[in-house]
């Protein structure tokens, strides 16, 4: 089960990374990207373990702070370790040079504005050890009851959805 208490650290590292990632390409076209394996290379890793520490943050943290597309961040992840024969020069390029400055600064955002003494005090949710179907069904749930007018801790009792999730439904 992924803990809420390593959510900073994992959004640190995804920081760290998306730094490197603006510093490779500091200064450098899009030729020189293609044509020189270590730029390109570096860049490709460097996008790959933002996509795992991505991957690693608690499914609540994803849903509570959903200004980023969590999904794709972790698919391209996914494409780079397991298709990576597969990638487009372009899709890489485009990754580095747009989404990953706007990426950086939601980040950073996340980091300074979340009040990590309370986000790390919760209780790690059931909803960690639910498949997505079952997840699924949980926020359909909720979100009936939510426009049905339930009380918020009740919605979060009877569904196992933390209640900051239940809260920005």
């Amino acid at each position: 089960m992924r803990e809420h208490r390593r959510d900073k650290g994992r959004l640190e590292d995804i920081k760290l990374y998306a730094n490197n990632v603006k510093t490779i390409i500091d200064g450098v076209t899009f030729d020189e990207f293609v044509s020189d394996i270590r730029i390109y290379y570096s860049v490709m890793k460097n996008i790959e373990v933002i996509g795992e520490a991505a991957n690693m943050l608690t499914r609540d943290f994803r849903v509570v702070y959903d200004e980023l597309p969590w999904q794709q961040i972790i698919k391209m992840r996914n494409i780079l370790v397991h298709g990576y024969a597969q990638v487009s020069d372009v899709d890489l390029w485009v990754t580095a040079t747009e989404d990953i400055p706007v990426l950086l600064q939601q980040i950073e955002n996340y980091l300074s504005v979340i009040l990590w003494e309370d986000w790390e005090k919760q209780m790690d949710s059931p909803v960690e050890d639910m498949d997505n179907a079952l997840y699924q069904k949980a926020i359909q749930s909720a979100m009936a009851m939510k426009s049905d007018g339930m009380v918020l801790e009740q919605i979060s009792k009877y569904t196992g959805l933390p209640l900051e999730t239940v809260k920005n439904l």
